[in-house]
């Protein structure tokens, strides 16, 4: 076999394609393995440090999420905190800090404490936190500016002895270097190379780039909405347009021990506001995210605009979806809000209203807008049924292709979509799977959870 045609290429050097990679590498008896990735190294784009929120989410003080899709995503979380603890240079990948998500009046703490009653018995780190738990462990959540007790109503779910942050950035490239350490295989990363098109011929895809052209049995593209552009390509998901969301963040000085959520609305499709430490940022608290609809695939890359109108498809069932939207006097309002979030001269004092619900003596002064940091989540308007997918979106076609655009939660369910996409690549290609040395590596104890789910919450397209 020549150097320039494999039984698998992964398209996308990020956590996710990078996470597939280590694991086809590590546990399958697939051989020839290629990855190309656009960029120099691995993790460029939404995977970068400062393009995400770090977090790894477990399912406990996520507020929109079911006990189902709670306990499918502790699955992942466990996966990613095998993985990364049992590296050398695990100071580096995983992070321990306290958490919670904060209920403020009497609805937000209800909510609470009947969410503590159905997900307790699940999350045995988690504790139920009064106003008094809460200022011993964020004394500036409940501190007023003039150094008395807020007299909110304050509830909050949490723990403070958990791993909580993860270096997406770093791990993708602890993966990397896990699956060329292999031994029996050719793995080949090839950089710098961006993907032009892809076809099919005699059974194999080609796959042609800005440099040469490579040919596979197998194919998955992690490249975020790039995918559905390269889906596109092929005929696969032409009912699907995206919605690339824009999240930014501003730093304050270091205010916060450590992650501080607030209750979801479930009007909005939109991650709430909170607050953290920024992993790669010592002496600084970072808040946010705001949401802005960005007509461009990558953030800060305005190159990317033209792949968007190409994967924007806008027709009258794209244009009835987004009025649907608007028509939502909730979501109306926030995304009119996040687009002054986003003009200079007034959109502190905006978003510091909005951050005093966690931190009520924060002062105008100490928030400062983080530049350059955010990235851009392909959303999915499914046109048929005109509707914004907020979960992950994949479309396998059965074919030994899968595209990936929008993993959910982030970075977190990078191990379990690997193990989806790693199980039917296998199945595709013949290929078998060392189960005993991936269940003593990545899930240890807990190999239950999550696999009613391994194909039933994905998107699919013929």
């Amino acid at each position: 076999m020549t150097a320039q045609q494999y039984d698998l290429m992964i398209i996308g050097a990020g956590v996710s394609g990078a996470a597939l990679l280590y694991q086809a590498a590590r546990f399958t008896d697939i051989k020839d393995i290629g990855m190309l990735e656009k960029y120099a190294a691995p993790a460029r784009v939404n995977s970068l440090s400062s393009n995400n929120s770090q977090t790894l989410h477990c399912g406990d003080i996520e507020t929109n999420y079911t006990l189902k899709k709670a306990l499918k995503v502790q699955r992942a979380a466990r996966m990613l905190t095998n993985y990364c603890l049992s590296q050398p240079d695990k100071m580096h990948l995983i992070f321990k800090y306290p958490k919670m998500v904060l209920g403020v009046g009497a609805r937000e703490c209800a909510l609470l404490r009947e969410r503590f009653a159905t997900f307790g018995p699940h999350y045995p780190h988690l504790r139920l936190l009064d106003k008094k738990e809460i200022a011993r462990i964020e004394p500036s959540v409940v501190a007023q500016a003039n150094g008395k007790v807020r007299e909110d109503e304050l509830l909050a779910l949490g723990s403070t002895d958990e791993h909580t942050a993860v270096n997406f950035e770093a791990l993708s490239n602890s993966f990397v270097r896990q699956a060329k350490a292999v031994s029996g295989k050719n793995i080949d990363i090839n950089y710098n190379e961006s993907v032009k098109h892809i076809k099919v011929e005699n059974d194999r895809f080609l796959v042609e780039t800005n440099k040469t052209c490579y040919q596979t049995r197998a194919l998955v593209v992690c490249a975020g909405g790039h995918s559905l552009k390269l889906a596109h390509d092929l005929g696969y998901g032409l009912h699907y347009s995206c919605l690339p969301v824009a999240g930014s963040y501003y730093f304050t000085p270091q205010i916060l021990n450590g992650k501080v959520y607030t209750v979801q609305n479930d009007k909005l499709p939109f991650a709430a506001i909170h607050g953290d430490p920024d992993v790669l940022v010592p002496g600084k608290t970072r808040f946010g995210p705001t949401a802005l609809v960005l007509p461009i695939l990558e953030r800060y890359n305005l190159k990317t605009l033209p792949d968007f109108l190409r994967v924007f498809r806008f027709d009258r069932q794209v244009a009835k979806a987004l009025w649907d939207l608007l028509k939502v006097s909730d979501i109306r309002n926030y995304m009119l809000k996040n687009m002054l979030f986003e003009i200079p001269l007034i959109r502190k004092l905006l978003f510091l209203r909005d951050v005093r619900k966690i931190v009520p003596a924060l002062r105008l002064g100490d928030l400062e807008f983080a530049r350059r940091v955010g990235g851009i989540r392909p959303q999915l308007i499914d046109k048929i049924n005109g509707k914004l997918l907020m979960g992950e979106a994949k479309i396998n076609p059965g074919n030994g292709v899968i595209f990936n655009m929008t993993p959910s939660p982030g970075g977190t369910s990078c191990l379990e979509n690997a193990e989806i996409d790693m199980r039917a690549i296998a199945e595709f290609l013949g290929a078998t799977i060392d189960e005993q040395a991936f269940k003593t590596e990545l899930l240890g104890e807990d190999n239950i959870h999550g696999q009613e789910d391994f194909t039933g919450e994905f998107l699919s397209s013929h």
